[in-house]
């Protein structure tokens, strides 16, 4: 019996042995996994942070807009600072000058003083001084210069990138200078701008490593004292410096295995004493769930891998892996391929989220992506950058056609009434198509010229797809160009001027008002009209200046012609500026202007758009006395019920309707109507554009006195309304010779 005790003891000495040994490797395995992630995490930001930059600072636009006499604050949030603090968790984003003097800064999304560099450049000034050229740096032989690959995909990029400690805190910093992307745009050598990116390693950084990795209580610590049961990976600058460490508690399949086995391990030695064959299939057991624990590890970093590629919300891949993608199909258009990228933004989609909130939006994000998904062939690959814009890349086709015959499916299918919460919701898409290698072979040149088809395609009516054209980046920059020449027009005040229509009202008749209207003396082109040069404003911000300028000029006509209202245009982009009716207000107080003689003309989409500030802007200014006028009533919506609730004081007649009144019957009764009813409602009609005997008598049988147009006169210069007006007051109003005058 003794022998048989003894083999059998041995036999359980070597299985706990065998078990024991195997609970330590799976162990171990899973605490080299999670350090060799975390490693690859940190090593992996200072490129992913150079990666980021390589979209915006190599880039032709982004070399004009800051050599600008004056910087566009809004153009730099839109497409520099706030656009990769908010796409990408940067905690700082810098531009510096050629003197590496700050000149826009961006901190956690928001934008600050540049004074605020001043608080990070003691740490960073030897790597700017390399980046440089300046050969007394101990970056100087870091830097990457253009014919060095790396990481990058323009072969223009010159850059540094380093793990550092700033203020007492570990980051990664890539500066990278912001040079052009084609030969069309010239920089001299030395007088490139600084595009500096920092993530600090302690804070949203540790959340998305440990989502990542699935790690455990992840932290970062200045020394190296982990708690029981925790591991800690040093954190090294690039010059070996010791910053510190990160410290987590690590997953331990085995030893929660040994947790679950070992009493009944116990047990089992017990019964095996008297029965081996228990320890056997113990053993087997144990065993088997130490195998499925190996491959719980494998699916978690598997899972690790697809959270960094794909969208949570949509399950499709995301930004990142379509820039893998592309650049792949790309290698493959340099072969005589071709490929077609396409930018797709839902039309209204905002008007979802503000009415019916953003579960409902999310709700319709995924269902387009499943209807996109159901209409693409499976060689194409589509990915979601963000809110309601997905990308696709087309591969390998033969041009054109197959491009819109995929665009016109998706159309279609988007068209498709969404089920969302309850409601039937309606909605477009707009899409802009770039095509390789008629636009280029570069991945980042290819996105930005299918989003500029995108934005024509919305310019255009949107719901529809434009392929991008050469004439659009010209379009592009020659509306860059007219906003240079506007800018500086603005700022010198001496090209623009105030032409000024009256305002007639019929029982006199007399002149009542003018409607100032503003004219560009373009030295080379002539006097310039504004519809040519008030979209560039408003897409800008010019506008805000520009208005600024001509509510000044309407002061002092208002104070040249004290018994005459004077009507100024806005835009509702000024609506949307914060404090803009105050300003407005201080500047009609500064002139001394009554602003019961200021008639404030504003269009039905101020409205229609539910936008508290604008609303909020236009009762403090109507408070303040300003009369308000509708503009261009009967295109638009056109409902006399928000009317009431905005409480306008003038509609004008669109010029439209007037022009088609002699012989159109169902004009004539629309705007019979519009004028019987503002009547009804207490508000004086005015009607735009008048210019035949015909057109002023129906409308003066219609009830509506109030008229301007080329019958009366066209817009004037002030020197010439004063002599209009003296001759009026001379001949008692028989001035007006009611013949259409010359354009």
């Amino acid at each position: 019996m003794l022998p048989v005790a003894s083999i059998t003891l041995t036999a359980i000495a070597i299985a706990a042995f065998a078990l024991i040994w195997a609970v330590r490797q799976s162990d171990e395995v899973s605490v080299e996994r999670q350090l060799r992630t975390t490693e690859r995490s940190i090593q992996a930001i200072v490129g992913e942070l150079a990666k980021q930059q390589e979209m915006v600072a190599v880039w032709d636009d982004a070399v004009l807009q800051l050599n600008k006499p004056t910087l566009d604050l809004q153009w730099l949030d839109a497409n520099l600072g706030i656009w990769l603090s908010r796409t990408f968790d940067q905690d700082q984003v810098y531009i510096l000058n050629a003197q590496n003097e700050p000149i826009d800064a961006t901190i956690d999304e928001a934008r600050v003083s540049p004074g605020e560099f001043n608080r990070v450049r003691p740490g960073l000034e030897s790597l700017l001084q390399g980046l440089r050229g300046d050969r007394s740096s101990p970056h100087a032989d870091h830097v990457d210069r253009p014919d060095d690959p790396i990481y990058l995909t323009t072969g223009k990029a010159v850059h540094d990138a380093h793990l550092l400690e700033l203020q007492g805190r570990p980051a990664a910093v890539s500066a990278m200078k912001i040079v052009p992307e084609s030969t069309d745009v010239p920089q001299a050598p030395g007088s490139e701008f600084l595009l500096v990116s920092i993530r600090f390693l302690d804070g949203s950084f540790i959340d998305e490593i440990a989502r990542r990795n699935l790690i455990e209580s992840l932290r970062f610590s200045r020394e190296d004292i982990p708690h029981s049961g925790e591991v800690s990976v040093p954190l090294k600058s690039d010059a070996g410096r010791l910053i510190g460490y990160f410290i987590w508690r690590p997953e331990l399949p085995g030893s929660k295995i040994l947790q679950v086995v070992g009493p009944s391990a116990a047990v089992a030695c017990l019964i095996m004493v008297v029965l081996t064959v228990r320890l056997v299939r113990s053993l087997r057991r144990s065993m088997s769930k130490l195998q499925r624990a190996v491959v719980e590890l494998r699916a978690s970093e598997a899972q690790a891998h697809y959270l960094a590629f794909h969208d949570v919300l949509t399950g499709l891949p995301n930004r990142a892996m379509l820039d893998e993608k592309l650049d792949q199909a790309l290698i493959r258009t340099r072969r005589g391929k071709k490929t077609a990228v396409l930018m797709l933004d839902l039309d209204r989609f905002k008007n979802i989220n503000d009415t019916l909130g953003h579960q409902a939006g999310d709700d319709v994000v995924k269902e387009l992506a499943g209807r996109l998904s159901d209409v693409l062939p499976s060689t194409d690959f589509l990915a979601r950058l963000g809110g309601d814009e997905f990308a696709i890349v087309q591969a390998e086709i033969d041009g054109n056609d197959d491009a819109e015959a995929l665009c016109t499916r998706i159309l279609e299918t988007v068209r498709q009434p969404f089920q969302v919460l309850g409601h039937q919701i309606f909605v477009g898409v707009s899409i802009g198509v770039a095509i390789a290698p008629d636009a280029g072979l570069e991945r980042v040149d290819l996105m930005r010229k299918a989003d500029i088809a995108l934005y024509r395609a919305k310019a255009e009516g949107r719901d529809a797809c434009r392929i991008f054209t050469a004439e659009m980046d010209e379009t592009v920059k020659l509306r860059s160009i007219v906003e240079d020449e506007l800018r500086a027009a603005i700022a010198n005040g001496d090209e623009l001027r105030v032409f000024y229509q009256p305002q007639v009202d019929m029982s006199g008749p007399t002149v009542i008002g003018l409607e100032a209207l503003v004219r560009w003396q373009h030295p080379a082109h002539g006097l310039i009209e504004p519809s040519r040069f008030i979209a560039v404003a408003e897409e800008t911000g010019l506008i805000n200046q520009l208005g600024e300028w001509v509510l000044q000029q309407a002061c002092l006509a208002s104070k040249r012609w004290p018994d005459l209202s004077i009507a100024v245009n806005l835009s509702p982009v000024q609506f949307r500026t914060s404090g803009f009716a105050e300003r407005l207000i201080e500047i009609v107080r500064d002139n001394g202007v009554d602003p019961r003689r200021i008639e404030i003309e504003i269009t039905e989409s101020l409205l229609l758009n539910d936008d508290e500030l604008s609303h909020t802007a236009l009762r403090i200014l109507r408070k303040a006395g300003f009369k308000i006028a509708l503009d261009d009533f009967g295109t638009g919506y056109s409902s006399l019920s928000y009317l009431r609730r905005f409480e306008v004081d003038k509609v004008k007649i669109d010029q439209s309707f007037v022009q088609h009144l002699e012989g159109e019957n169902e004009t004539a009764a629309i705007v019979s109507s519009i004028v019987s009813l503002c009547q009804a409602m207490g508000l004086t009609v005015i009607a735009e554009g008048v210019e035949t005997e015909d057109q002023r008598r129906f409308l003066s049988t219609a009830g509506c006195s109030e008229m301007q147009g080329f019958l009366f006169s066209r817009a004037l210069p002030e020197e010439q309304v004063s002599s209009l007006l003296a001759n009026l007051r001379e001949t008692g109003g028989r001035a007006f010779n009611m013949r259409p005058s010359p354009a």
